[in-house]
This record gives structure tokens, C-alpha cells and sequence, in this order.
């Protein structure tokens, strides 16, 4: 309790606005609140304290490493594992504190990779790295829920996408599908969704709200193909479920940066739309053969993952509270299937799309009071102006006056709100 706080009590007091014996019940809540609350520093420093001691252990028998027996090298190859297996036990048992589950956690993880990799090497076990991190990630998933560890969720999610990426993506190593990645993602969404509903402002689900929409939007890669034209759909309906999810009413009191899945969502979308801004990628996409490959398929499920989200929304909140962003991913997709094969028409639709999605952006900004996404909204009709200015005709007088009007509105824009943001502080 800070002494300014107990200099307003001792006031209160005196003045008799309160009593004794109230100002002192509320200093013990507050020191109550204060000792059940976790120290977030000692839990980070733990955290590293853990990943210190493994790797300071690892060091030290690897340099002697070549000077043991096999019965020695596998003995010390379950060690950090049995370890980590006890400490983490006792972390449990004992309920002890989230410093103490955490960092055993993390040991534990990375025991648990050690080990493997150590017994492969002494015993010879072939494998290739994508086998070893589906693993790893699979014994590890159940510490997520056992010790409740935001540290080892993390790590699942970091190891995942590295699975993912290893088995689909980089494809001159291996051309399977990382079909475990789907598990492991989720299985991790239950404890993302209790993170939500019971601590919605903590910064551990402000860090998830980032990194696992990142995640999967990599993952997702490893599952094209070729078919590289279905993956403009794939990726255009999974922003549209990230920002349509960013929109539920759970996000409302949270602040637009801690809302990873509403940034995401909408950066995304627009980046994907800004590209089919130009004439280049429609004469690109027309192939009959895409509709029986994996991901149509795959589209199809997002797709319908996509408009549940939608729907539950409009039922929610009414047709009313839907905004053009949330609706983008379906007026893409009609684009696409509809005019496949076209050029034209379909780039000047989508750059009426991306210019409404701009006045969207800043009629939302300048409803909120939010000059960052005002100014998002303005610099969304910067860029496409940008990009027009490289594939047309238009004199460079046109083209300058076009910029000067751009900033301009910037200026004028952003006054305005200012002003009359000043004028309802005082009213």
C-alpha cells in the first residue's frame, strides 16, 4: 500500500467521512489482493531462470559428451526429463504459485525435446526434423492444461508453426501435409477461450491475441498446394474470420492494439484486396481443375466457418452494427468466382471495394474519436491512390494534384475531429 493512499485514508478519517475500523478493512483487502496477486516479474524471471539451468546442463554434458558409455548417455538423456517430470508434479500437487508452474513448465518442454533428440542420436533412430517437432509438440500439449502454463502454450504454438512450416511450406525438404498442425491448434483454443472469458485484458491474452492469428495465417500456407489461386481464397476468408471474431462483444472493452485478432484481420484483408487492385492477378486465376483440389475444400470449411461468425453477429447485434470489413471476404469471393477469367471489371470493382473499405475505416475512426483508425482509413485511400499512380495514364499534373488533395484531407481531417473532440470535453 503506497503512502499516498494511506495519507488519503488517515484524511478521510479525520474529516469523518469514513471510520476507523472501515479504513482499516479496506487496507487489509487491498494487501490481500496485493499477496494473492502473482509477481509478473519474478514469474518472467523463473521463466528464464529455467531455460538458463536446461541449456547451462546441456552445455556441460555435451562437452563431455563423446567420453560416456551408451548406458551412461542414455541414464543422462532421461535426467532433465525426470527432472522437469518432478518438479512439475510437485508444482501440481502443492498447487504451488504460477512462478513455480511456469518456469517448471518451460524446463520440462525443453526437456522433453532434449531427451528425444538425445536418445535418436545415441541409439541411431532415423527421422526427419518435422516427425521429431510433431512429436515434441504432442507429448507437450497435455502441460498446457495440467499446469496451466501461458509460457508452455507459447512454446506449443511456436513449435507447431514450426512443424507446419518445416513439413508444407518449405517443400524441397518434404512434400507432405501437416495435417497435426490442425490438432495442435485446436487444442489449444479452449485455453486461449478461458483466457478470454476470465482475464480479457491481461497482457498473456493480449500476446495470444497476436500470436496465434500469425500462426495460423503461416500454417495455412502449408496446405496450398498447387493451386496458388485457391490461396488468395483461403487466406481472404481467414482474415474475414479473424475480424469478424475480433468484433464479438467480448473484444468491446478491450482496447484496439490488445485486439490482435481485429488488426490482423483487417491488415490482411486489405493487403490481399490492394493486390487485386491491379490487372495482373485476374488474368491469373481461371482454372476449372482448382475445384476439385484440397483447398476448395479447405476454402469450404473456412468459408462456413466464416459466415457462422457472421450470422451469430447479426443475431447478436443486429444487421445495423455490420460494417463493410466484416462483409469484405464474401464480396471477394464473389468477385473471384464470378468473373474468373475477366481482368477489367473485376480490378474496377475491387478498387471501389478497397476505396469504400477507406471511408469505412474513417467514418468508424471519426465515430469513436480514434484518430489511429481514422488516419488507418485515410492511409488505406493514400495507397490506393499510390498504386493507381504507377499503372495509368494520367498527366503528373493530375497526379500531383491528386497527392496534394490526399494531404489535405489528412490535415483537414484530423483537425476537424480534433476540434470537435475539444468541444465535447467541454460540453
Amino acid at each position: 500500500m503506497n503512502s499516498k493512499f494511506n495519507k488519503e485514508l488517515k484524511e478521510l478519517v479525520s474529516n469523518q467521512v469514513i471510520s476507523s475500523e472501515i479504513a482499516d478493512n479496506i487496507v487489509q483487502y487491498y494487501d490481500q489482493k496485493r499477496a494473492s496477486k502473482p509477481n509478473r516479474l519474478f514469474t518472467i524471471f523463473g521463466i528464464f531462470g529455467a531455460l538458463l539451468v536446461g541449456s547451462g546442463i546441456i552445455l556441460m554434458l555435451a562437452h563431455n559428451w563423446d567420453d560416456f558409455s551408451r548406458l551412461t548417455k542414455t541414464i543422462l538423456a532421461f535426467t532433465p526429463l525426470i527432472i522437469g517430470q518432478c518438479i512439475a508434479g510437485f508444482s501440481i500437487l502443492k498447487n504451488k504459485s504460477r512462478t513455480w508452474k511456469e518456469a517448471s513448465g518451460t524446463f520440462l518442454f525443453f526437456a522433453v525435446g532434449a531427451s528425444i533428440s538425445l536418445v535418436s542420436q545415441i541409439y541411431n533412430i532415423s527421422g526427419d526434423l518435422g516427425a521429431f517437432l510433431k512429436t515434441w509438440t504432442m507429448l507437450c500439449l497435455p502441460l498446457i492444461y495440467l499446469l496451466r502454463s501461458h509460457a508452455v502454450m507459447l512454446l506449443v504454438i511456436l513449435s507447431s508453426t514450426y512443424y507446419a512450416a518445416e513439413v508444407g511450406i518449405w517443400s524441397y525438404r518434404n512434400d507432405g501435409i501437416p495435417w497435426w498442425y490442425f490438432v495442435f491448434m485446436s487444442a489449444i483454443i479452449p485455453h486461449y477461450w478461458l483466457q478470454i472469458k476470465s482475464h480479457i485484458a491481461s497482457n498473456a491474452t493480449t500476446i495470444f491475441s497476436w500470436v496465434i492469428p500469425l500462426s495460423i495465417a503461416v500454417g495455412l500456407g502449408a496446405f496450398i498446394n498447387g493451386n496458388e489461386e485457391l490461396g488468395f481464397v483461403m487466406y481472404m476468408t481467414l482474415f474475414g474470420i479473424y475480424y469478424n471474431l475480433g468484433r464479438l462483444s467480448v473484444f468491446n472493452e478491450v482496447r484496439t492494439l490488445r485486439n490482435g485478432l481485429l488488426i490482423v484481420g483487417s491488415l490482411g484483408t486489405i493487403v490481399l484486396l490492394m493486390i487485386f487492385t491491379f490487372r495482373w492477378p485476374w488474368k491469373e486465376i481461371y482454372d476449372t481443375t482448382m475445384y476439385q483440389a484440397q483447398e476448395f475444400y479447405i476454402s469450404l470449411f473456412l468459408v462456413a466457418i466464416a459466415i457462422s461468425i457472421l450470422v451469430y453477429s447479426i443475431i447478436k447485434k443486429g444487421i445495423r452494427s455490420i460494417n463493410l470489413f466484416q462483409i469484405s471476404f464474401l464480396a471477394f469471393l464473389g468477385l473471384f468466382f464470378l468473373f474468373s477469367g475477366m481482368s477489367l471489371l473485376p480490378m474496377i470493382l475491387t478498387n471501389m471495394l478497397v476505396f469504400a473499405l477507406g471511408i469505412t475505416a474513417i467514418k468508424i475512426g471519426a465515430d469513436k474519436f480514434n484518430f489511429g483508425i481514422l488516419n488507418y482509413g485515410l492511409l488505406i485511400v493514400s495507397i490506393l491512390i499510390t498504386c493507381r499512380f504507377f499503372d495509368t495514364d494520367m498527366s503528373f499534373v493530375i497526379r500531383g494534384l491528386l497527392f496534394v488533395i490526399v494531404g489535405v484531407g489528412f490535415f483537414m481531417t484530423n483537425y476537424m475531429m480534433l476540434k470537435r473532440q475539444r468541444k465535447n470535453q467541454i460540453h
